[in-house]
């Protein structure tokens, strides 16, 4: 008879190797590893693009965050070298080089957001150039003739670009081979990945039997949507970060589109998936609000970066906004010594970043000052000494008060 403990391991496992997985390579083998006891070195490798890591790119974290709880070491590869080379990986142009830079600027603030979800204390933190920088040409030459053009350009985002004539640079090719590398030069055990990163994962495999090492095992995780149903994609806006404010948070889960409620839930939350079931089948049968579904939603979000008393104030700010039409407690003040045209004055205050898209609200209508639309562009904005109240859209607010 099983006790206690071995059925909540046994109920940790199984949740690990289902729970928003896209693929397991090979599952038997990743299975009786769980279960043996032996301490397993869990690879992951973030690229710093980018500052700021969006929920999207967290999924992979929690499930590594799952592995940590198992008692398994997380060896988290910081691709400051591979940035440099940019991962084509589902990509449809041609990626840019960073500079050392920028990749030093992206840097900055990416640990404290990785250690929203992972215990830092127990990750192994290594960074790529650490050893990918000391290879010599006859060493990638040896990594590239394990692989084919053909088996390259068969991977879909190549495949759409070779088609469509577009350029596909050969340093595009070398990615795979420096992220298989770093399986060598960390000896996993298993590697994680987004679904879009598969090919490179296996590639590792590959290139471990090349180095006499045991391949590694692949999990890869399913990709988020963003909020408008499109790919996340920080570049579109559709985003929630890690390190967004615990309001912001709330209101872009609050607008999201109703159907991506069960697979935000899944991926991004860590509510039970009995609940989930339950809630998803509330929905279905029309006996649960998709409103309420998504405070639901959002409130578990901003208490997983936040935490719970936070959450329960950016509930709380919502419903005075939004559902009591009252003004935000707090909003961004800007100061006038006199009146300025409405462009300028959104432009000027960062609250929009373009006079073109200042405009294009205004023609919509998505601009208020003191709770009345306005449609002319040349609307002037008087400052008060109490401050007068501009609106954009539905969550924006700015109070221009009298310098």
């Amino acid at each position: 008879m099983k006790s206690s403990k071995q059925i909540d391991k046994s109920k940790q496992v199984e949740e690990l190797l289902t729970r928003g997985v896209q693929e397991i390579h090979i599952r038997e083998n990743l299975s009786v590893a769980l279960y043996s006891g032996k301490k397993l070195r869990v690879k992951h490798g973030i690229d710093p693009t980018g500052p700021k890591i969006h929920i999207g790119r967290a999924v992979v974290l929690w499930k590594l965050r799952q592995f940590q709880e198992l008692g398994h070491k997380i060896v988290l590869i910081i691709g400051d070298f591979t940035a440099q080379i940019g991962d084509p990986s589902d990509k449809l142009s041609k990626r840019p080089f960073l500079t050392r830079e920028q990749i030093k600027q992206n840097l900055k603030n990416y640990l404290p957001q990785i250690g929203k979800v992972l215990d830092l204390s127990k990750v192994e933190v290594r960074y790529n150039s650490e050893w990918l920088a000391k290879l010599n040409f006859r060493e990638i030459s040896e990594l590239a003739d394990l692989f084919s053009l053909q088996q390259m350009i068969a991977r879909r985002n190549f495949k759409d670009r070779f088609e469509k004539q577009e350029e596909i640079s050969l340093r595009e090719f070398m990615y795979p081979l420096m992220q298989g590398y770093d399986s060598v030069a960390i000896k996993a055990g298993v590697e994680l990945g987004g679904e879009d990163q598969l090919f490179n994962l296996l590639a590792g495999r590959k290139i471990q039997e090349r180095y006499e090492q045991k391949p590694q095992n692949v999990l890869t995780t399913r990709m988020v949507l963003g909020l408008d149903g499109r790919k996340m994609s920080t570049s579109w806006g559709n985003v929630i970060n890690v390190i967004d404010p615990a309001n912001d948070q709330y209101g872009k889960i609050m607008s999201m589109h109703d159907d991506l409620i069960v697979e935000y839930l899944e991926l991004c939350t860590r509510v039970s998936m009995e609940e989930i079931k339950e809630i998803e089948q509330q929905l279905k049968s029309k006996t649960l609000n998709p409103r309420d579904a998504k405070a639901r939603l959002a409130f578990e979000i901003v208490k997983l970066y936040h935490g719970e008393r936070a959450a329960k104030k950016a509930e709380e700010e919502f419903n005075k906004v939004f559902r009591n039409k009252e003004l935000p407690t707090d909003m961004p003040e800007f100061k006038l010594s006199s009146s300025m045209n409405i462009i300028d004055l959104l432009v000027a205050s960062k609250l929009i970043s373009s006079k073109s898209e200042v405009r294009r609200l205004i023609e919509q209508g998505g601009i208020r000052v003191a709770d009345k639309k306005i449609f002319d562009f040349d609307q002037k904005v008087f400052p008060l000494k109490d401050g007068v109240v501009v609106q954009v859209g539905k969550r924006k607010f700015l109070k221009v008060i009298k310098k």
